[in-house]
């Protein structure tokens, strides 16, 4: 029989740590080991078994969640998804909780829907998978829901043309990643010069993290980085990224390049999709773009970059060595998509030489 990934699930609420159960034990693969309600009581429980994944809350009492995550990561690390309701004023603590060694945030289930509960059930589950496969390394001291389908690009728009402008200077960079993306996401793009091409970027992250997350990178790189708005130009020396829970599409006006932000189903069960964003780089700008897709769970952005690369685009993925979870861009090679692989402090400057030629 396969192995099941224990799970421990640690929040002050009972009502969550309940709802957290049962959308994890809704899936074959995942066990739900126990659940503490704060961290005191989580170490407690880890003395009669450790669990391969722990769910952890940020506001707990005796013990804030990353104070925990941070004596975890140092002393016997194990993979942690953050599990928080995020405001605008916390989002800048999430920042933080990945820095610390967190593999994933999500947000915590909303009771209400059923339509809710089927999309957060797909997301922590995902998460929980992805943290399981995901390599931690030690910091230095300091009833079954149904499961909705899983749809394709098709549902946003229509597949490439094979008509898209000719080749030009001007190129534009399509980027995907999801678990482990936000640090890859800050080493790509501190490595970027200040006229770079212009850059857009989907990375799986919960709505109210995306402009804090912008934010973070923007007063670390040399290039801007935004937040994405509907009808913003693509600019050289700027990246943007896609607002959590709202798909981004490239588009082109004329010479322009911008991109569209808007509402529509889940797409490989992921909104904001990489397949989103591929498709409609390779249907609008085909061989004037270079699409790179960098460590996560799932097959997100495979096909789209299928698509890029049969069109005429450049496209490169991130090895597995230094991938967190070497699931997106595994899918991609497979597929038969990916021009060059290689580990990630290289992808920067590979793309600069790419659109520069």
């Amino acid at each position: 029989m396969k192995q099941t990934i224990k799970v421990l699930v640690v929040d002050d609420s009972a009502l969550v740590r309940q709802t957290l159960t049962d959308i994890l034990a809704s899936d074959p693969e995942i066990e739900v080991i126990g659940s503490a309600g704060d961290p005191y009581a989580a170490v407690k429980r880890m003395e009669t078994q450790t669990p391969d994944v722990i769910t952890l809350d940020i506001e707990m009492p005796r013990m804030d969640g990353l104070t925990f995550l941070r004596k975890i990561m140092t002393q016997h690390p194990i993979p942690v998804v953050i599990c928080s309701t995020l405001t605008e004023a916390g989002s800048e603590t999430m920042l933080r909780a990945m820095e610390y060694g967190a593999v994933d945030v999500i947000l915590k289930p909303k009771l209400g829907t059923r339509q809710f509960l089927e999309e957060s059930r797909i997301r922590v589950v995902d998460a929980v998978k992805g943290a399981a496969r995901a390599r931690l390394k030690r910091l230095a001291a300091s009833g079954p829901m149904k499961v909705s389908p899983k749809l394709s690009a098709d549902a946003m728009l229509p597949g490439p043309t094979g008509k898209a402008m000719f080749q030009t200077t001007d190129k534009v960079v399509a980027v995907g990643a999801s678990t482990g993306g936000t640090e890859a996401l800050r080493e790509f793009l501190e490595a970027m010069p200040q006229d770079c091409p212009g850059i857009t970027i989907v990375q799986h992250m919960p709505e109210q993290f995306t402009a804090a997350f912008a934010k973070r990178l923007d007063g670390i790189c040399r290039i801007t980085v935004k937040e994405a708005a509907d009808g913003d130009t693509i600019l050289r020396g700027q990246a943007l990224i896609a607002p959590g829970n709202r798909h981004m599409l490239l588009k082109r006006s004329g010479a322009r390049y911008y991109v569209e932000v808007k509402d529509g189903p889940l797409v490989r069960r992921h909104r904001p999709s990489v397949d989103v964003l591929f498709r409609s780089a390779a249907r609008y700008a085909g061989k004037n773009v270079v699409g790179v897709i960098m460590t996560g769970m799932g097959d997100d952005g495979a096909a789209g970059m299928l698509e890029m690369h049969e069109v005429g685009a450049y496209t490169i993925a991130q090895d597995e060595a230094s991938c967190v979870v070497f699931g997106m861009p595994q899918e991609a090679i497979k597929l038969g998509g990916v021009d060059k692989v290689m580990p990630l402090g290289a992808i920067a400057y590979e793309v600069v030489r790419a659109c520069t030629g």
